[in-house]
């Protein structure tokens, strides 16, 4: 566990938090000092831990539902955002999911668009927004959550979301070198096959029972194994002289 005052008096903004490692990495910054907005998702009206209620009581923690599907929905969270924090520090881009399995011969343009708007363009859209706040920070860190499958492609129904993250994967090398006469570091972290509710919406037991099987660690990882990556990249102590790279939480799996 990190030292509880690593993020002592910094403000942390982390979207999609409601569940899964969003949810742990609002946590573990809370437990190390933070005040931290937490997006909650598009549900205002989602049941939240009680330690997201102790510390919203507290004035540690700021709870702000949003629908990152929408245009409006990222305007509305940024411009509440900025309005909450002259200084952003810390910007953990982690709101996305793969929103279905879809074949590429059955592929909507209301699916396609759909993926791209949550994956990809509200990323490219929070970052635009609170620039002025990161820039205020004079040693800022963003973070943003990829995928595996940005290197593998994914499973069969995820190309364009596997491909959206591909595109994170760019965009924050790019930002990378042109924020960092700002003082912004800009870094990835990619998730395997994490056990959250993500998998149990989109894949089957079967289906991650055979990946379990091929992880050299023989199981499958958990938001708390992601969580202390987001951290580490977050914080100008631990890793001050790391930009625009991608640390890879998966038990092995990419080298089989």
């Amino acid at each position: 566990m990190f030292h509880p005052k690593l993020f002592e008096n910094r403000n942390v903004v982390v979207t999609g938090a409601g569940r899964g490692i969003g949810l742990e990495v609002a946590r573990q910054f809370l437990d190390c000092g933070g005040h931290v907005l937490v997006h909650t998702g598009r549900d205002s009206d989602r049941q939240l831990p009680d330690f997201l209620l102790v510390a919203e009581e507290e004035r540690r923690a700021f709870l702000v539902p949003g629908d990152f599907s929408s245009h409006d929905g990222v305007r509305l969270f940024a411009a509440a955002a900025a309005a909450l924090f002259e200084r952003v520090d810390v910007l953990v881009n982690n709101a996305g999911t793969m929103v279905g399995r879809f074949p590429a011969g059955d592929l909507t343009d209301e699916q396609y668009e759909t993926v791209v708007r949550l994956n990809q363009t509200s990323v490219v859209e929070i970052t635009r927004a609170l620039l002025p706040q990161l820039k205020a920070s004079g040693q800022a860190a963003i973070v943003n959550t990829i995928s595996i499958s940005a290197l593998t492609g994914g499973s069969p129904g995820s190309a364009v979301y596997s491909a959206s993250k591909a595109f994170v994967a760019t965009y924050s090398k790019a930002l990378a070198r042109e924020l960092a006469p700002d003082g912004i570091r800009v870094n990835c972290v990619s998730p395997g096959t994490i056990a959250t509710d993500f998998h149990e919406r989109y894949s089957s037991r079967e289906k991650l029972e055979q990946t379990r099987k091929s992880i050299p660690l023989q199981r499958l990882g958990t938001p708390e194994d992601c969580a202390p990556a987001y951290l580490f990249l977050a914080s100008p102590l631990l890793s001050g002289y790391i930009t625009g790279q991608t640390v890879e939480i998966n038990g092995g799996q990419l080298i089989c």
